[in-house]
This record gives C-alpha cells, sequence and structure tokens, in this order.
C-alpha cells in the first residue's frame, strides 16, 4: 500500500474520530465521511491508478475499522443479499464499499439508525426498498424521504418486479399522501405492475369507491353464529363480499388481464395465496388448477372439514356459488404457475396465450364474486 503520505495523513486524522459511515466519491476521488457534528471529507492525490489507488484507501479503511486489511468480501454478494451477514454492521458502514452497503440494508437486525447511517452511505432504489421492508425504518422519519425518493425515481425504473416492489413498499403506513397513492392507481391504466403493487397492500388502501357485493348483508346474517365464533372460513366470505374485499378483487381482475412478465405474474400469485389465509394443505397454492376446482366441488358437496361444513349449512342456493368461488381463488399460489413457467421464459402475449388456461377460470370466479 503506497498512499501519498498527505492522504495517509489525512485518512488516519479522519479515522481517529468516531465515524458513522464513509462513502467513496469514485468519480471525484474523494473520501466522504459522516460524523455527528456534519459531514467531513478527504479529497485524494491518487500516486497509482484510481483503481489500484482506491483499492489501498479501502484497505486501510478496513484495517483501521476490522483490524485486516481484506476488506469486505464482495464475492459473498448473493449470500448478503440474503440477509445472511453476521458481520458487525455499523462497522461495514465504515468500509467505504459499495456491496458491503448493500448487505447492511438486507440485514434483517437492522435499526432506524443504521438504516439512516446506510441510506447516507449509498443512496439508490434497491437499497430504498430493502430498508423500507423494515418495519423499524417504515415507522421512522427515514420513511417518508425513502418513500419520496422511490417515487421519483419510479417514472425510470425499466425492471417491472422492481415496480412492484416500489408500489408495495410506499403504501405501507403512512409513508405517501392519499393524492399520491391515488396518482400510483391511476398510472396503473397504463403500467400493469402498479396493479400488483395494490394487491400485496392492504386493501382499504386501493383508491376506488367503496361498494359491497349485494349479497354482503345476506352472507353476514346467514353466518353471524359463524361470524360470533371467527369461523375463519365465514370471516373470509364475509371480508371477500365487503367493500374492500370487493376493490381488492377488482385489482386483481385488472392485473390478471394483462400482465406483462413472468416476474410480476409470480408476485401476482404470491399476493393472490396471502390474501386468503385459509388451512389448506399446499402452502404455496395447488400445482393444478384443476385441482382447486375439484377441492371446491368436493368440499361444496358436503366433505369438508367441520368449520367449512357450519358455513355450507347456513348458505343458500344463491350464496353458496359465492362460497365455492372464493374456495377457487383461495388454493392459488405461487405454485399454481409451475405447469405454465416450466421450462420457458415467456413474456408479453405469448406469456399470456399460455396462461390461458389458469387465468381464465380464476377470472369467472373474480367475475362472480363481484356481481
Amino acid at each position: 500500500m503506497q498512499l501519498s503520505n498527505e492522504d495517509n495523513l489525512r485518512l488516519n486524522v479522519l479515522l481517529a474520530q468516531p465515524l458513522q459511515a464513509v462513502r467513496i466519491n469514485e468519480s471525484t476521488m474523494t473520501v466522504h465521511a459522516l460524523t455527528e457534528k456534519g459531514e467531513a471529507k478527504v479529497r485524494l492525490n491518487p500516486t497509482a491508478r484510481d483503481e489500484q489507488y482506491l483499492r489501498w484507501v479501502r484497505e486501510l479503511l478496513s484495517t483501521k475499522v476490522t483490524g485486516s486489511p481484506g476488506g469486505y468480501p464482495v464475492f459473498l454478494k448473493r449470500w448478503t443479499r440474503m440477509g445472511h451477514t453476521r458481520n458487525n454492521l455499523e462497522q461495514m458502514l465504515l468500509l467505504g464499499e459499495p456491496e458491503a452497503v448493500v448487505a447492511v440494508v438486507h440485514a434483517p437486525t437492522l435499526t432506524h439508525e443504521t438504516g439512516r447511517r446506510a441510506w447516507w452511505a449509498s443512496p439508490s432504489a434497491h437499497n430504498a426498498r430493502r430498508l423500507l421492508e423494515k418495519p423499524e425504518v417504515v415507522a421512522g422519519p427515514l420513511g417518508k424521504e425513502l418513500a419520496a425518493y422511490l417515487l421519483e425515481f419510479l417514472p425510470f425504473e425499466e425492471i417491472q418486479l422492481d415496480v412492484v416492489d416500489t408500489v408495495r413498499l410506499c403504501l405501507q403506513g403512512e409513508l405517501i399522501s392519499t393524492e399520491e397513492r391515488a396518482s400510483l392507481w391511476n398510472r396503473a391504466k397504463r403500467k400493469n405492475p402498479f396493479y400488483v403493487g395494490f394487491l400485496h397492500a392492504d386493501p382499504v388502501l386501493i383508491p376506488l369507491p367503496a361498494k359491497a357485493n349485494p349479497h354482503h348483508v345476506e352472507v353476514g346474517s346467514q353466518l353471524s353464529e359463524a361470524l360470533a365464533a371467527n369461523n375463519p372460513w365465514a370471516q373470509t366470505l364475509h371480508n371477500t363480499l365487503d367493500a374492500n374485499g370487493q376493490n381488492w378483487l377488482r385489482a386483481l381482475q385488472l392485473a390478471l388481464e394483462k400482465p406483462v412478465d413472468q416476474d410480476v405474474v409470480i408476485s401476482l400469485f404470491i399476493a393472490l395465496g396471502a390474501h386468503f389465509k385459509l388451512p389448506f394443505p399446499e402452502f404455496r397454492g395447488v400445482r393444478e388448477v384443476g385441482t382447486a376446482l375439484q377441492r371446491a366441488e368436493q368440499f361444496c358437496a358436503g366433505d369438508c372439514p367441520p368449520e367449512m361444513k357450519v358455513v355450507l349449512d347456513n348458505l343458500n342456493d344463491t350464496t353458496l356459488p359465492l362460497f365455492k368461488s372464493m374456495l377457487i381463488l383461495a388454493q392459488m399460489g405461487e405454485d399454481s404457475l409451475n405447469p405454465y413457467f416450466g421450462g420457458n421464459d415467456s413474456v408479453g402475449s405469448v406469456m399470456r396465450k399460455r396462461l390461458e388456461p389458469l387465468t381464465t377460470p380464476l377470472l369467472a370466479q373474480t367475475k362472480l364474486l363481484l356481481q
């Protein structure tokens, strides 16, 4: 390591302070540090190629912070991006290595303060999304700042699944205003992934007129005792028919009509599986839609769990088909896509054509529940 004497001295003086985070601007060859008093910086005077010189700078940072010049092992990218890092998060923010910051924002133990420092060290759309997955960050002042950044960046987002995640994450809590939420919904008319983002959120956030199913009151009356007993089958049907449940189904209908790529469809079916929390044996949905149709027929014929039998015994010829449709939708999940996506990478109209044997019956059940 052959740092210039001036850089070596100034960096050592900088590192003698209690730092919160370090970032390196490679284009201007400047080391920035976040302290309790504000920001400090050291303009570098390279004695070698910039790439080599920055490697020496990071070796100095690592030696001072961890006692080893090895720095952050960037080759462990997949491991740390899955949240498996066990390093000291505060130390990792002092290495001047962007991939170390990425590892920090993926850590499940991240606090709001550490998140604030990580955001300063490497503000990017990816890091903002990962930070907004942490409840403590969402609840703190950083949450609204991250949401504002993502909304501003959203028109330039090229990866459709990132659009879904941005919408999903910005709809948490009070991160965005009612007007901003309505704007996101309106943009969904031109960009299908926005609808999928709403499917992951609380149905009350879907900005549509509140209108319950015409049979909502009737079902509530028929299942009053089961609802009072917290019967999950009765409660789910009742919720599906209320105003919020109907708006969620409208969003599902719109999302199913013209999906854009496989990642977005997978996210859609993950949201579908998470919405109906009913005790079916498949954790990630049935693999064949025919299985869901057949099981719904079997259940409605009386071959069903005792709690479901209580519901069936109180429904009539008008409301029973609604329950049956709900059962079909509730059995869907990520695994329901395996027969259609296995071994191919189709997108657009070709993908939608392949999905028709699955989406057509689901749209039919959705339409029935919305009548």
